[in-house]
């Protein structure tokens, strides 16, 4: 029998040296918002929120070629 804790998936954002620049541990709705929980720089702990408004103007960011790049980001191998 193990006392070991379940490992709690996280998602890394990094910068173009491949460092950590966040990692993601939690992404909930709350009300309209979408609310992200992590740390920067693997110390910080941080909360960012994105509104429906900011959401949209983010879509408006990306091309046809990019949103296709997106749906099939999930399906790609590392």
């Amino acid at each position: 029998m193990s006392n070991a804790k379940p490992q709690v998936p996280v998602a890394r954002i990094l910068d173009a040296n491949d460092k950590e620049l966040m990692a993601i541990r939690k992404i909930t709705p709350e009300g309209n918002t979408l609310v992200i929980r992590g740390k920067i720089f693997g110390a910080m702990p941080m909360v960012a929120k994105l509104t429906p408004k900011e959401a949209r103007a983010a879509l408006k960011l990306l091309d046809f070629r990019t949103f296709v790049f997106l749906l099939t980001l999930l399906f790609r191998k590392d």
